[in-house]
């Protein structure tokens, strides 16, 4: 286990529900290519950081498994369909039970995984969501920040999740490439910190201007 480098998973769970149709999901292929560019010019990032991309309309799919950044294809994403974000958050406990490498004896294993979670409405699949929810709140797996773009979306379902929720005004190209320049400084920083808070919650940029924190 010499040559075994401790990776940083990072999962992008991202809404291409209807409503995302037209600017939004073009701006979120956008924001997807910058981010990419953004970590493959950080060493540390580059050296670190693994990218997985898990998208949910009427069905959730993993479109990315977890690959090294100089790996990575840029996933087809097309806006459509309901929101199957409880279908998004069991796709995303599978993945990370069986891609994200466990401590034993032998080996150290990875970082804790950094989740983005973008999403314009609500859960159409409500009982799902629920279970999945509280499941993976207990799980207590990964560090998961969740984003409600516009004002549709429902920060009160994301609560259920995670403490960590953004809230932006609209779903215009801007502010969502705002969101993903904003990812992309949190791997950043976290891609640096893991050696000094292994396993923590890490320290993440301050929102984005125009971004709120929702309380």
């Amino acid at each position: 286990m010499a040559d075994y480098t401790r990776r940083l998973p990072v999962y992008l769970l991202l809404d291409c529900s209807g409503s995302m149709m037209g600017e939004p999901i073009e701006a979120v292929r956008q924001g997807v290519k910058a981010l990419l560019s953004e970590l493959k010019g950080d060493p540390q990032a580059l050296e670190t950081a693994y990218l997985s991309v898990i998208t949910f309309d009427s069905s959730a799919r993993q479109v990315t498994p977890l690959t090294e950044l100089m790996q990575f294809q840029e996933p087809q994403v097309n806006a459509g369909g309901a929101t199957a974000l409880g279908g998004a958050l069991n796709v995303l406990m599978e993945c990370v039970d069986r891609e994200v490498r466990k401590c034993s004896e032998t080996q150290k294993g990875d970082w804790r995984p950094l989740v983005f979670l973008l999403t314009d409405g609500s859960p159409t699949d409500v009982e799902t969501f629920g279970q999945a929810a509280r499941e993976l709140k207990n799980l207590n797996a990964a560090n998961i920040v969740a984003c409600a773009a516009g004002a549709k979306a429902d920060t009160a379902c994301l609560k259920q999740i995670t403490e960590n929720v953004l809230m932006m005004n609209t779903l215009s190209a801007g502010d969502l490439a705002r969101f993903f320049a904003w990812v992309s400084g949190s791997i950043r920083m976290t891609s640096r910190g893991a050696d000094a808070k292994p396993g923590g919650p890490g320290q993440l940029p301050p929102p984005p201007e125009g971004f709120v924190v929702v309380p």
